[in-house]
């Protein structure tokens, strides 16, 4: 007896879709179906970071704006120090001094004991500018030691004025340093003249028209000084009239003084 063979599908009629077997249903494929599922998931990348050339075009920018602005305030400056200089035309004091006498020294191998009376003259040659001294320390030198200190107090420099100033500058047993070198002026006393450098140093503002500055540090150094040492109780005087004072700003950098 022969089996007969059941088609799985019956042919599709007109060039459709084969029918599928066992009475299942043949629906059209999905999205899934479509495309390939084993393709990966897309995920987003995150943006490239950025590497140093960025960092340094950003460093280039800064240094750039900065020199401009450094650059600016420098200009901005220069201009009204000019406007400054034309309207008031600022000149510096100066000191001269007027008068010195030597009334004792004594020098051992420890100390220094001296007595010196001096004056010392102040102009202000501004005719716009006025001056405002705080006390002056005042400093004889003599062979790279300290030999008197003494003061001035501090006075208001009107405009085209003229002060004289007047101290004793002492000293009383001032000790010597230990190491100190005292042959200069072992050498000096031997030779009775005695050669110094007065030293002044105070703080000062400047009142320009209605502006008054802060204080600045100055120091006026008066150098090429000889006085002879006294015999007894009488003084003796030095000649100053070829003595020169220079007027320096003491301008503070850091730690560093200018």
């Amino acid at each position: 007896m022969n089996d007969k063979v059941h088609p799985s599908a019956k042919p599709a009629a007109n060039g459709g879709a084969p029918a599928a077997a066992n009475g299942e249903a043949n629906f059209p494929a999905n999205k899934a179906q479509l495309y390939n599922t084993s393709r990966p998931a897309y995920r987003p990348q995150p943006p490239p970071k950025r590497g140093r050339g960025h960092r340094r075009s950003c460093l280039c920018s800064c240094c750039l704006w900065s020199t401009i602005a450094i650059l600016l305030v420098l200009l901005l400056a220069a201009i009204a120090g000019a406007a400054i200089y034309v309207l008031y035309r600022p000149q510096r004091p100066s000191f001269a001094v007027n008068s010195l006498q030597l009334s004792r020294f004594n020098l051992t191998d420890n100390s220094i004991s001296s007595s010196f009376n001096l004056s010392v003259t102040a102009r202000n040659p501004n005719k716009k500018l006025t001056f405002f001294y705080d006390s002056i320390a005042v400093k004889f030198i003599s062979g790279d030691l300290d030999i008197a200190d003494g003061s001035f107090p501090g006075f208001t420099h009107g405009r085209k004025n003229v002060t004289t100033l007047k101290s004793v500058v002492s000293s009383s047993k001032n000790q010597i340093a230990e190491g100190a070198d005292t042959t200069q002026l072992k050498s000096s006393l031997k030779n009775k003249s005695l050669p110094l450098k007065i030293q002044l140093d105070t703080k000062v503002k400047v009142k320009i028209g209605g502006i008054k500055t802060k204080n600045l540090r100055i120091r006026v150094t008066c150098d090429g000084i000889k006085i002879s040492i006294p015999n007894g109780k009488t003084a003796t005087s030095a000649t100053t009239s070829h003595v020169k004072c220079k007027v320096d700003p003491r301008i503070k950098i850091i730690k560093w003084t200018v």
